[in-house]
């Protein structure tokens, strides 16, 4: 089971979490893709665009922060931050 965890953050409070959970055979960048996604659809956001920061933060810590920067329209958030928290 593949677990992706996403929270939304402003002012340093939590505004939204949610774990995605999928039970999929596909590679782990997928599983990260399709997660992503559905936190997305889930609250109504634009998918965030990988920068070359997130991506070395994610293969550094499985973790990392989409800022504003991230997005092409306006959010109402600091940050998008999404974690693994499991790859069986």
């Amino acid at each position: 089971m593949f677990r992706l965890w996403g929270r939304l953050w402003k002012s340093n409070r939590l505004l939204k979490d949610t774990v995605i959970c999928l039970d999929i055979d596909d590679t782990r960048t997928h599983k990260i893709f399709q997660a992503l996604e559905d936190i997305c659809l889930e609250w109504d956001l634009e998918k965030p665009i990988w920068l070359d920061a997130n991506i070395r933060e994610f293969r550094r810590s499985s973790r990392t922060r989409f800022t504003r920067d991230c997005f092409i329209e306006n959010v109402d958030f600091d940050y998008l931050e999404i974690q693994i928290l499991d790859e069986e």
